[in-house]
């Protein structure tokens, strides 16, 4: 159980520092962004765990992986080019 959680904080750690990397300019600060993919992947963890019992390690590490991607998503700034358009009266 120590491992199934250490391996979900590495892999929010990771997806983390991906998005980092790749999306920099749509992104707060790496603190949060850090925080956000950890706190995610235990969090998908868990709740995997709790659905699915013990001996699921590999389903698990997926749930936790799917959920700290969509934290991760959540922290999304639109791109600069993009504009909102008012609806026509």
């Amino acid at each position: 159980m120590i491992l199934e959680a250490l391996g979900s904080a590495v892999l929010g750690v990771v997806l983390a520092w991906a998005a980092v990397n790749r999306l920099s300019h749509r992104l707060p600060v790496r603190t949060l962004v850090f925080a956000t993919g950890v706190a995610g992947a235990l969090f998908g963890d868990f709740v995997t765990h709790s659905a699915l019992g013990p001996g699921t390690l590999l389903l698990s590490l997926l749930g936790a992986a799917v959920v700290s991607a969509a934290s991760l998503s959540l922290l999304l700034r639109p791109a600069a080019g993009f504009r909102r358009r008012s609806a026509p009266a």
